[in-house]
């Protein structure tokens, strides 16, 4: 990391398949997601996590994604960031806006494990799929009801 200290490391699953952007340069930029647990439990012994958005950057020259191309929902990774503060102007005010920037990423899981859970989730988008285009049984138009006057009806007392 280039600034020792301007750097962290968070440790979470990733909320979603990263989103990539390509650049007019041909470089890219990766955007993802990664759920972080607190460090703490709350009154129901419950641990909750943060939703911590993260930016990578791919230089031209790299092949691919390089590593952010073999991660996916669920996946448990250690990022390793810088944090980045942009400064500009949006309707006549001044916005910052502070950033995680990863600047490696380490798999913490074994690649069976990740391989596992994305052929699940190919599988059950597959099923999704397949019950989407069975067509429908057939509705049948229920018949008419027919009103029904019975001689019982006839013979009641009062009118």
């Amino acid at each position: 990391m280039s600034n020792p200290r301007n750097n962290g490391q968070l440790i979470g699953r990733l909320a979603n398949d990263p989103k990539v952007f390509e650049n007019k340069d041909g470089s890219k930029k990766v955007l993802f997601t990664v759920f972080a647990d607190r460090a703490y439990t709350n009154a129901q012994n419950q641990r909750d996590s943060d939703a911590v958005p993260v930016e990578a950057f791919v230089r031209a020259q790299t092949q691919g994604l390089g590593p952010y191309s073999n991660i996916h929902k669920g996946d448990l990774v250690a990022v390793g960031y810088m944090l980045r503060m942009d400064r500009y102007s949006k309707n006549g005010e001044q916005v910052f806006d502070l950033k995680v920037i990863s600047e490696d990423i380490t798999f913490l899981e074994s690649r069976s494990v990740t391989q596992a859970r994305l052929n699940e989730r190919v599988r059950a988008a597959e099923a999704q799929n397949q019950a989407l285009q069975t067509p429908a049984a057939p509705v049948v138009a229920a018949a008419p009801a027919v009103a029904h006057v019975s001689a019982v009806d006839e013979q009641l007392p009062f009118p």
